[in-house]
C-alpha cells in the first residue's frame, strides 16, 4: 500500500467501506448533476470541457516532492473557481472515472472513495474557501492567484483527510492509522504547494483573457483588471 498516493486502489478499503462510499459518490454526484443544470450555458459547457480535459492532462504529470514520493494536481478548486462547484464535481468526477477504466488509475472498488475525495470533498473545500476569500480575488491579479493558491491547497489537506478517515473507519493496507495520516498531511501539505501554483497560473491566464468566464468572478460588481 502507497499511503502517498491519493487514488486510493482496490484493496485498501475493505467491501463494506467501499460500498458505502460508492453509495456517497453515487449521491453526491447525482445532486450535482441536477443542480449543474442551472449553471451550464452555451459558454459554460465548452469551458467545463475543456477544464476537464485539462484536469485529466495534468493528472497524467507526476511531480517529485520527496525521495519516492510524488503527486499530482487533483483539480478540485481549480474546477470549482472557473466552472463552479457543481459542474467542477462532474468535471472531476469524468475524469476519475474515466482514469479508473482506461488506464486503472484507481481501483474500481475504490472508485466512490476517490470521486468523494477529489471530486466531492475537494470541490467544495476549494470552492467555500475562493467564496470566502473572492473580495480579495476581485482586486487584481495578484489577489486571484493567492485566492486560487490558498483554494487549491486546502483542497489538496482536506481531500487527503477524507483518505485518511476511510481508512481508519476500513483500512484493509497493512499500515496503522497514524502512520498513514502523518504520510498523508505531510506529503499533501507539500503537494498542495504545486497544486496551489498550477491552479494559480491557470485562473489567472483565464482571467486575463476572459474574466466573464471564471464562474468564481461572476457578478463582480467591478470589472478585474488583470491585463499587464
Amino acid at each position: 500500500m502507497s499511503p502517498v498516493a491519493m487514488h486510493m486502489s482496490d484493496g485498501l478499503l475493505n467491501a463494506p467501506v467501499s460500498i458505502v462510499f460508492l453509495v456517497v459518490a453515487a449521491v453526491g454526484v447525482g445532486f450535482a448533476l441536477v443542480k449543474a443544470r442551472a449553471d451550464l450555458d452555451d459558454r459554460t459547457a465548452p469551458m467545463a470541457g475543456l477544464v476537464a480535459t485539462f484536469i485529466f492532462a495534468v493528472q497524467m504529470i507526476n511531480f517529485p516532492i520527496l525521495p519516492g514520493a510524488s503527486g499530482h494536481l487533483l483539480g478540485g478548486a481549480l474546477a470549482a473557481i472557473l466552472v463552479g462547484p457543481w459542474v467542477g464535481a462532474l468535471c472531476v468526477t469524468i475524469v476519475l472515472v474515466v482514469q479508473a477504466l482506461l488506464f486503472a488509475d484507481g481501483g474500481l472498488t475504490a472508485l466512490g472513495a476517490n470521486v468523494t475525495n477529489m471530486a466531492l470533498i475537494g470541490t467544495a473545500a476549494g470552492f467555500v474557501v475562493a467564496v470566502a476569500l473572492r473580495r480579495f480575488a476581485e482586486k487584481g491579479k495578484g489577489g486571484l492567484a493567492a485566492v486560487a493558491f490558498i483554494s487549491a491547497f486546502v483542497n489538496t489537506l482536506l481531500a487527503a483527510t477524507g483518505f485518511i478517515v476511510e481508512y481508519a473507519i476500513g483500512g484493509a493496507g497493512g499500515v496503522e492509522i497514524g502512520k498513514v495520516a502523518l504520510l498523508m498531511w505531510g506529503l499533501h501539505a507539500l503537494i498542495g504547494i504545486g497544486e496551489g501554483l498550477i491552479t494559480a497560473v491557470t485562473v489567472t491566464s483565464v482571467a486575463s483573457i476572459r474574466p466573464d468566464l471564471v464562474h468564481l468572478l461572476k457578478g463582480s460588481r467591478k470589472p478585474l483588471e488583470v491585463r499587464s
